[in-house]
């Protein structure tokens, strides 16, 4: 297993030395093209004509180093205008409202009340127990005015 692993890594260190190769060479021929001694670019190592063989290469969004390519760069595309439909039509006007209301609060005291709640909270326990103990005490008092008055009425 490690065997296969240690071939897989070399052949990659080997590929990538070829690339490498291959780009300082190319780097070489962009810098120096006459040094080279290259064939011409229209006649092959024979002296034929190559016209008929010659690609043309359109660049669209690359521009190339070298002079003679970048005849081959093409204008960017004119894209055609796109109408909406939905902005055609006129916007809904809305309400338009003074931006100076917005600023203050709704409830002047909203900041007292917040800090004061807690305190609002107890006080409003504390109220009702004292109006529940009230209803009671009137009921008793209730009650033991009807109790009277019916011993009131009974010893006639």
């Amino acid at each position: 297993m490690a065997i296969d692993e240690e071939e897989t890594i070399e052949q990659a260190a080997a590929a990538r030395r070829e690339r490498l190769k291959a780009l300082k060479a190319a780097q070489q021929l962009l810098e120096n093209p006459e040094e080279d001694g290259a064939p011409n670019d229209k006649e092959d190592e024979n002296g034929n004509d190559d016209e008929e063989n010659d690609v043309n290469v359109k660049f669209r969004n690359y521009l190339p180093h070298d002079k003679q390519l970048q005849e081959g760069k093409l204008a960017p595309p004119k894209l055609p205008k796109f109408e909406d439909p939905v902005a055609s039509e006129p916007p809904i006007e809305e309400e338009k409202k003074d931006p100076f209301l917005n600023i203050a609060p709704k409830k002047p005291n909203w900041d007292l009340r917040r800090d004061v709640q807690k305190k609002l909270d107890k006080l409003e326990k504390r109220t009702q127990k004292a109006i529940f103990q009230l209803m009671e005490q009137q009921e008793k008092e209730k009650q033991l005015a009807e109790e009277d008055g019916k011993d009131d009425d009974s010893g006639n």
